[in-house]
């Protein structure tokens, strides 16, 4: 299978170099990184085996790739709209495009520029982060979640479930993968917001009764705001994704690396979302208020040079 990543940063990054093992896969970065693996390849240095891929796989340029049967889309929520737009020279008749974004609205914003029968969503379960130009450290996880928007399952999702598992990459088709994003965002919007506010790794806030509490009260506001969405939400998931948490230990959540390496950062997706949906329904959702508000203050001091330490 002719593969294309769009936004080979540490997800993207990850799995188009495991799936290089087995495929005609192609990397698709800008900036410093994109410097590194043009140098030297993208090395992903992992618990459970180093990989690298060469340097000739690494461009910045969707037009050096040319059509692939299947595109990655990995970059960041806030570049959605205009990285779709530049994959018009990967794009041929029977290209599909598989969203491995956090948030929950990415696949339709794909959807709506290339077509449902193209777009697919996926909920990533990766530890991975970005630690030199071209380096991704690997710590855990790899697996992947996808479905189609409709909840269908075709021929097409089990290709994708087929050059998966030839790369040794743990799969499974959804038939509602909407439920499986917002199950994800019950845990990004408390705990990416709140590593970001209090600098905390994911260990110091459970540790926290009062960061806990926190937590709680924004996966709170998820859960209204899903239901608002059309999906139900059981509460025992609030209590599931705490202990799930508690064995994460000292991780830090990507919105916290992005943070770190001054990058934006994506609290329209985590919180922003919740908040819309909330107002759209006549209700508040406070937590998620104050968690976007700070968020945006940071995000703007970024975007202009104005972060210190």
């Amino acid at each position: 299978m002719r593969i294309a990543v769009m936004g080979a940063g540490a997800v993207g990054g990850y799995f188009g170099v495991k799936l290089a093992a087995a495929h005609d896969v192609f990397l698709i970065a800008r900036g410093r990184h994109l410097e590194g693996m043009r140098r030297t390849g993208l090395a992903v240095q992992s618990f459970a085996g180093d990989l690298r891929a060469e340097p000739s796989r690494c461009t910045g340029d969707p037009a050096q790739v040319g059509q692939v049967d299947l595109i990655l889309f990995c970059v960041k929520s806030y570049d959605t709209e205009t990285s779709a737009r530049a994959l018009s020279p990967m794009i041929g008749e029977r290209t599909l495009i598989l969203s491995l974004q956090n948030g929950v609205d990415n696949a339709d914003k794909l959807a709506r520029l290339w077509g449902q029968e193209k777009t697919l969503a996926g909920v990533v379960y990766l530890g991975a982060q970005v630690t030199l130009p071209g380096v991704i450290k690997h710590s855990s996880g790899g697996r992947v979640v996808f479905g189609q928007l409709d909840g269908n399952a075709t021929p097409t999702t089990e290709a994708i479930e087929q050059a998966f598992k030839a790369a040794a990459i743990p799969c499974e088709i959804s038939r509602n993968v909407r439920r499986a994003q917002w199950q994800k965002l019950l845990w990004n919007a408390p705990f990416c917001a709140l590593s970001c506010l209090t600098r905390a790794t994911v260990k110091d806030i459970i540790e926290s009764a009062s960061l806990t509490q926190l937590a709680v009260d924004c996966m709170e506001e998820v859960r209204d705001a899903a239901q608002a969405a059309g999906l139900a939400l059981d509460g025992a998931l609030i209590e599931e994704t705490l202990r799930f948490s508690k064995a994460l230990g000292d991780f830090k959540p990507s919105m916290l690396q992005d943070l770190e390496a001054r990058k934006p950062l994506e609290f329209e997706a985590f919180n922003g979302v919740v908040v819309n949906l909330q107002r759209q329904a006549g209700k508040k959702a406070s937590t998620n208020q104050v968690f976007y508000a700070a968020l945006k203050y940071l995000d703007e001091k970024i975007r202009t040079g104005r972060l210190l330490q």
